[in-house]
């Protein structure tokens, strides 16, 4: 099952700031909901453990982070794929661009995410649903991050 989404946020703060806070992993693992291990393992990757529910289904993804195509401070591109044993597996990636804008920093994501196993049975809709509750849950920390 694959899946699209896509937003803007206003952040209150300088590109420069925001770019810094989106290459930290403590900043990112603080952010992410269900991240309970965010790792480096190379200048552009890391190792990831999340604990997510969706619906019925409770999984801990195990997997890898990548980051790609680095501009600073306008964007990058962020890939990963995670293993939820029986749950079944998730990958996908982002696009995520920052432009100066009223006195701050507009971030743009892009994101494609293709979902297989248990959790691609349980429906689109529920899927959808909570991938935009997941990510609006990601832009609201990140933002309380970045604004200090």
């Amino acid at each position: 099952m694959a899946m699209t989404m896509n937003g803007e946020v206003q952040l209150a703060a300088p590109r420069e700031a925001v770019w810094a806070k989106l290459n930290d992993p403590a900043v990112l693992k603080a952010c992410i909901p269900g991240c309970e291990e965010l790792e480096k393992t190379d200048e552009h990757g890391f190792r990831a453990v999340a604990k997510m529910k969706v619906g019925p289904v409770s999984a801990r993804f195990r997997g890898k982070v990548t980051l790609s195509d680095l501009d600073p401070p306008n964007g990058y591109k962020i890939s990963g794929e995670g293993e939820g044993g029986v749950a079944g597996f998730a990958k996908g990636g982002a696009t995520v661009g920052l432009a100066e804008k009223d006195g701050g920093t507009l971030l743009s994501y892009n994101v494609e995410a293709q979902i297989g196993g248990k959790l691609a049975q349980l429906g689109q809709r529920l899927i959808n649903g909570t991938a935009k509750k997941l990510a609006d849950e990601f832009f609201a920390n990140f933002a309380k991050a970045v604004q200090g």
